[in-house]
């Protein structure tokens, strides 16, 4: 009989350390919870660009993965395909004119309001953040995109390539596929086209010059 009731009690104390260890466990999921959401940055769309605010995750972006440029005010400027990425990976909170939070699909109408071939440029940011290139707006050298090797951040070397994403579906005149040549030629990168089918996939081509 005294086998049975010290069995008892060995039992019923694995039950109350097992009680006691889930709990824990759900405890440190809720602080978990409760950081991931912390962590979750708010950003205004704000036309051509969004603006987070200004806080320390704000400007890891920057400093840890090179998206977008730190202002002055200590916020952080992205652009338009760099905020729907951030945005469609839960790092961000992007808030529209009403100060609502906006979807990614909301995100796209606007952007495309702003700029018309907005999710051909973006398949082609996404594609290459996800091959682990840091891609960067490239306007002021004429070019859409400008690509960094990888393991390069601004800054610590020149871009490698500039690139111009196309609809598979685009015709290209031989003076405009030729003007993107000189752009390329011009800032010393090598020219790469991206070309993106009605699904969103791309298919990269590298153009050289060459001297007969």
């Amino acid at each position: 009989m005294a086998k049975k009731k010290t069995s008892k009690k060995t039992k019923k104390k694995k039950e109350e350390k097992t009680k006691e260890k889930t709990k824990e466990k759900h405890k440190e999921k809720a602080k978990e919870n409760i950081k991931e959401k912390k962590e979750v940055i708010k950003a205004i769309f704000a036309r051509e660009r969004v603006i987070t605010e200004s806080s320390e995750e704000a400007r890891n972006l920057y400093n840890k993965s090179a998206y977008g440029q730190i202002l002055e005010d200590g916020r952080v400027q992205l652009s338009l395909p760099e905020a729907l990425y951030l945005l469609e990976k839960g790092k961000i909170q992007i808030s529209g004119t009403r100060k609502k939070a906006i979807t990614a699909e909301e995100f796209i109408k606007k952007a495309r309001k702003v700029e018309p071939n907005f999710w051909i440029r973006y398949s082609v940011f996404q594609d290459m953040r996800k091959r682990g290139y840091i891609i960067k707006t490239a306007l002021k050298f004429g070019a859409d995109f400008r690509v960094y090797d990888r393991g390069i951040r601004p800054g610590e070397d020149h871009a490698r390539w500039i690139i111009f994403p196309v609809h598979e579906g685009e015709t290209l005149t031989w003076y405009e596929f030729a003007a993107k040549n000189r752009v390329a030629h011009s800032t010393k990168k090598r020219l790469m086209m991206g070309i993106v089918d009605d699904e969103g996939d791309v298919t990269y081509y590298e153009i050289k010059w060459m001297r007969p």
